[in-house]
């Protein structure tokens, strides 16, 4: 089986589990936890008691920051955390020594984990990143919130 259909298959048991919720509001949010790694390969430990969906997205969003960059995410946190792209909702930051700052906000919100989810499986099925926002966009345009100040894909 390819690497991306069993991507795809865990993010469907992912999707259909009961705990996906949106994010909220900007008045019920809370703040997130940040947490620095020497690298992508290695998880923060905010995700130990996390299902294996979630910790696969992150890892996967770990290597995918070249693409979810120029992703949207539509669960309020534009206005409620100031994230600019689905990338802010899993990592704060990059840093020059390759180590990781870890945002624990996409652990507990469903939108974020179905936009990184969606577009990294696109992605690995060949896409490209103006395709992928795209279709993200088309999706989340009604029934979700705002989207985040995303600069368009070069």
């Amino acid at each position: 089986m390819k690497r991306s259909k069993i991507f795809h298959l865990s993010i469907v048991f992912l999707l259909s589990s009961t705990f996906l919720v949106a994010c909220g509001s900007s008045s019920s949010y809370q703040g997130d936890i940040l947490e620095t790694t020497a690298s992508a390969e290695v998880l923060p430990t905010f995700l130990n008691n996390q299902q294996e969906a979630v910790r696969q997205i992150y890892a996967a969003a770990g290597k995918s920051t070249e693409l979810l960059q120029w992703i949207p995410c539509y669960c309020g946190c534009g206005e409620s955390a100031g994230h600019k792209s689905n990338r802010d909702c899993f990592i704060r930051a990059v840093n020059p020594d390759g180590s990781v700052v870890w945002n624990s906000h996409g652990a507990g919100c469903g939108v974020c984990l179905e936009i990184a989810a969606q577009s990294i499986g696109l992605w690995r099925d060949g896409k490209g990143a103006k395709d992928i926002r795209a279709f993200i966009e088309e999706k989340y345009k009604e029934g979700y919130a705002l989207p985040t100040p995303t600069p368009q894909p070069s």
